[in-house]
């Protein structure tokens, strides 16, 4: 890039700074909604709370199931399967 270029369109760096910083946002978001590890570490939690008797067994297969179901479609995904 020249230099006559650079210092026209300067004061579009802001801007250029900002939309860089929102991409990798949406990255690293996509990245994290499309990785089962939170979803399995919140199933550990789940059977920790029912060991604790901080929740009951027809709680815990409620919430299980849901997590189950995410976790199921996650993989589903990654496989490229739907």
């Amino acid at each position: 890039m020249g230099l006559v270029t650079r210092i026209l369109t300067l004061p579009l760096a802001p801007v250029e700074g900002a939309v860089w910083v929102i991409d990798q946002l949406v990255l690293t978001a996509e990245r994290e909604c499309h990785d089962p590890a939170p979803l399995r570490r919140q199933l550990a939690i789940l059977e920790q709370r029912l060991l604790d008797g901080e929740i009951d067994e027809a709680e815990f297969d409620r919430l299980e199931d849901e997590l189950l179901d995410q976790i199921e479609w996650l993989e589903l995904h990654r496989r490229g399967g739907a």
